[in-house]
């Protein structure tokens, strides 16, 4: 788990990020019937916002990314991606920690959207987000803050 960081993301980073969120997401959106490859790098080229996103790297290389957007009544945690072999030995997991004692201590509530059958939903689930609503493609998920 050790030898992670995060910096600020920047415009150049949208194409790697694009690249891995095509990846990552490639196996649920199959099973889901909902994979075009040209649309899911599209949706994040248009969604990307570097001010609000900040990317992981292991040993100073590219590992993932993710991104807390704020939003009237909550932030969304969006497009938090990680390479595929480093998912599972703890990055994910002390990533999403440190970003959520932060919302923890402004008393922020969080929120994201995880697609029906993903394996992240019980990441999600551990770090104390429970289920807001569904459809067939979507669960949403929400976060109140931790008290101190």
């Amino acid at each position: 788990m050790g030898g992670w960081e995060i910096r600020p993301a920047s415009a150049a980073d949208v194409e790697a990020v694009a690249g891995l969120r095509a990846v990552v997401l490639r196996a649920d959106l199959e099973r889901l019937g909902r994979y075009d490859e040209q649309r899911v790098r599209q949706r994040l080229r248009d969604g990307f916002a570097p001010a609000h996103t900040w990317v992981i790297e292991v040993g100073g290389a590219f590992a993932g990314c993710v991104a807390l957007r704020p939003a009237e009544d909550a932030h969304w945690l969006e497009h938090f991606y990680l390479v595929p072999h480093l998912q599972g030995g703890g990055i994910g997991g002390a990533v999403l920690r440190r970003l959520l004692e932060r919302c923890d201590r402004e008393g922020i509530v969080v929120r994201l959207n995880v697609l029906q059958g993903s394996p992240a939903r019980r990441l999600y689930e551990r770090h104390g987000f429970a289920l807001e609503a569904e459809d067939p493609v979507d669960v949403f998920m929400v976060r109140a803050p931790a008290s101190p």
